[in-house]
């Protein structure tokens, strides 16, 4: 199993900056939380647990992450997982924040059940989903990355997709030794991109009244002209194809004449 932990300085906006749930100040209580995970017709396996907590004696965001190497840390991940957060439960922490979590949630329960651990996040923590929050504010729905440069915040290096992380979480499981033939960057930009999702958890919400109206309608214009520049260069290279078709028939068109 790989452990990560990073602390990372930062400090809290005052409250007149940061989400209230339900009329509270929840920031230094809670715990933000995201899943990498691999399903095939079922869930499968966590490839990545990650979570990050406001530490006020340090004046920062102190990171946890676990990544499978084998298929033998399947159920290993799940014992961490359910230890991280017994320990965060002691710890004082309330509440649980994620971005559409629900299916974090689908995952993680079906895998407790598949191993027998019992568990129920509901009953301990009070779960909050950025996301649900931003419709019940605005009446719109949002993705987590335009949420981001809705608050103005630039993640390192590049995304990753779904497939690709699922491809690689595959491998994993069914190949033992996979893990020690994978290139050492490829491991830090999963668990980098694992580890800013919770952090931005954390960031968006100590920004969260900092967003205006105003800026939610820009961005919404923004993305309709880059979707609309978007399909316009589709348009054009699908243009170019079919001249650079049409050339050939054209020329044996001349010749056959």
């Amino acid at each position: 199993m790989l452990v990560q932990k990073e602390r990372i300085p930062v400090a809290v906006n005052s409250s007149d900056c940061t989400l209230k749930y339900r009329g509270e100040e929840i920031i230094k209580d809670s715990i933000f939380f995201d899943l990498e995970h691999y399903l095939y017709k079922e869930p499968i396996a966590i490839g990545v647990f990650g979570a990050a907590v406001y530490q006020e004696e340090k004046q920062a965001i102190v990171t946890t992450q676990y990544m499978i190497e084998n298929k033998k840390d399947a159920r290993a991940i799940l014992k961490m997982t359910k230890d991280y957060f017994e320990a965060m439960k002691t710890d004082g922490k309330k509440y649980l924040v994620t971005f559409s979590g629900n299916n974090d949630f689908l995952v993680i329960n079906h895998l407790f059940r598949k191993y027998e651990i019992e568990y129920d996040f509901a009953e301990e923590f009070e779960l909050v989903d950025i996301q649900k929050e931003y419709e019940a504010k605005y009446k719109k729905n949002i993705g987590l990355k335009n949420l981001e440069r809705l608050h103005q915040i630039e993640r390192d290096g590049e995304l990753i997709s779904g497939m690709t992380l699922a491809k690689t979480f595959s491998k994993i499981i069914k190949d033992h030794g996979y893990i020690h033939r994978m290139p050492e960057e490829k491991i830090v930009k999963i668990m980098k991109y694992n580890e800013q999702d919770v952090v931005n958890l954390f960031n968006i919400m100590n920004r969260w009244e900092e967003v205006t109206l105003e800026d939610v309608l820009t961005l919404e214009e923004k993305l309709l002209e880059e979707k609309l520049r978007k399909l316009e260069m589709k348009r054009l290279l699908e243009e170019e194809k079919e001249k650079e078709i049409s050339l050939p028939m054209d020329d044996m068109a001349n010749e056959m004449g």
